[in-house]
């Protein structure tokens, strides 16, 4: 299963990206051929276009990205035609919800930031719920993604991919406190593998 536009893009971008930010890909052997949700920690806009480099250029994924970026005509169709999908931060997107659950369910993973938007070094942003919820629901492992936050350009940038994560919870689709609990030990296990306790 591939995105035939996906795997054309990541041929031409990726030697492009590599030599502005030179990647040291630590873990890729944690990345499981069946569907996981990608929780990476998020301090740039180039995180999503750094782990789609780590990865294989037949990696079967979507990525769930903020609706701003849907409002510019030419990047909406790029973006679409690469498997991203829009999501709106700000209320309860059901729509965004049912895609990433049916992508999941269809064998695609999933990319988003449980943080909700970017966090500069040194600060830290409570989880949102939803990672856990969507990987709950859908009866998939979440995977910590780390991404080293200082990106100056020509310099080495860790990525690193840890165990896949079963979430924990109770009953058949679990509870909001529990999405919030496997949220926050997911991305504890991101800024663990980075250095940060």
């Amino acid at each position: 299963m591939k995105n035939e536009y996906y795997v054309k893009v990541h041929d031409f971008l990726k030697p492009i990206v590599l030599f502005l930010h030179p990647l040291d890909i630590r873990g890729l052997e944690n990345v499981p051929e069946e569907p996981v949700v990608l929780c990476p920690n998020h301090s740039s806009w180039w995180d999503p276009i750094l782990v789609i480099a780590a990865l294989r250029r037949d990696y079967p994924l979507c990525v769930m990205a903020k609706k701003q970026l849907f409002k510019i005509p030419v990047l909406k169709g790029f973006l679409t035609r690469l498997g991203v999908f829009p999501v709106d931060r700000g209320n309860a997107d059901i729509g965004a919800l049912k895609k990433s659950i049916q992508g999941l369910k269809e064998g695609w993973s999933l990319m988003l930031f449980p943080e909700g938007t970017r966090v500069k070094r040194g600060k830290k942003l409570t989880p949102k719920g939803g990672a856990a919820m969507i990987a709950i629901r859908s009866g998939v492992k979440m995977l910590p993604v780390f991404i080293g936050t200082s990106k100056k350009l020509f310099r080495r940038i860790p990525i690193m991919f840890g165990a896949p994560y079963a979430p924990v919870y109770s009953g058949r689709k679990g509870t909001a406190e529990e999405y919030q609990e496997n949220a926050e030990e997911i991305m504890r296990r991101v800024y663990e593998m980075g250095g940060a306790q």
